[in-house]
């Protein structure tokens, strides 16, 4: 991904205006019917479900998939759902999940949490399949440039509204699309397991991780490179692979 700079930066409500035209035309653009989005109860995935509900009027359908999860955050995504008028199925992906870890061998924390939004990916486009909707993801700026997302999981989407966004800036738009402020100050997660919390795994806050981010973006060579920018230089150099095309060997 490229590290692009927001120029003339335009107020929220234009902002959303123009990413629900953006969603509207993407979904004309494949030839689809609506879109599809997993709610999970947090900040990315209400903004994005709320934006898709703007844009996409009834032909939207929030999935919210628990698997093993925090009851609170199911009670959130239903919360968002019902404010703003979003249609959704639930599909509880617990026995699956449970079923699909007694035929693997236990191997730790990471490839054990990695299969639920992988399970995730598998469910939201069996329903992208039966409605002819697209697939739209919830993943933020911040999130894409240090890899912080599982690939062929949460990264396996047919658009991204949010990815030109850093995160600090998609807290700004959900208090201009009246997101319940709840949700808003929860600690970001991804669920993985029980009190896993983004800034505990990343070892970092998103203020800080923004501010760094806008610093490389600026492209200053000449910015002091403290601790915490070198870190995230490194972050966003390691995770290429997940977001550049396949690589394929060509005779």
């Amino acid at each position: 991904m490229r590290l692009g700079k927001r120029e003339n930066r335009q107020t929220d409500s234009i902002l959303a205006d123009e990413i629900g035209r953006w969603i509207a035309l993407r979904v004309r653009m494949a030839g689809c019917k609506g879109a599809v989005v997993g709610m999970s109860g947090g900040l990315d995935s209400s903004v994005s479900a709320i934006l898709c509900k703007r844009a996409l009027g009834d032909k939207v359908l929030g999935l919210i998939m628990p698997c093993d999860s925090d009851p609170s955050d199911e009670e959130d995504a239903r919360l968002v759902a019902h404010l703003f008028d979003i249609i959704t199925e639930t599909v509880d992906l617990g026995p699956a999940f449970d079923l699909l870890l007694s035929l693997l061998p236990a191997d730790g924390r990471l490839p054990v949490a990695n299969l639920k939004p992988r399970l995730r990916m598998i469910t939201l486009y069996y329903f992208s399949n039966r409605l002819d909707y697209l697939v739209v993801g919830s993943g933020n700026k911040s999130e894409l440039l240090t890899g912080y997302f599982t690939k062929y999981g949460d990264g396996a989407v047919d658009i991204l509204p949010l990815g030109g966004l850093l995160k600090t800036d998609v807290r700004q738009l959900a208090q201009e699309l009246r997101v319940p402020a709840e949700i808003v100050a929860k600690p970001p997660s991804a669920g993985l397991w029980a009190g896993q919390t983004d800034e505990g795994e990343l070892g970092i806050t998103y203020d800080r991780l923004d501010r760094a981010l806008r610093v490389l973006e600026s492209g200053q060579s000449n910015q002091p490179d403290d601790e915490v920018l070198a870190r995230v230089r490194e972050m966003v150099s390691r995770s290429h692979h997940k977001r550049a095309p396949i690589p394929m060997y060509e005779p």
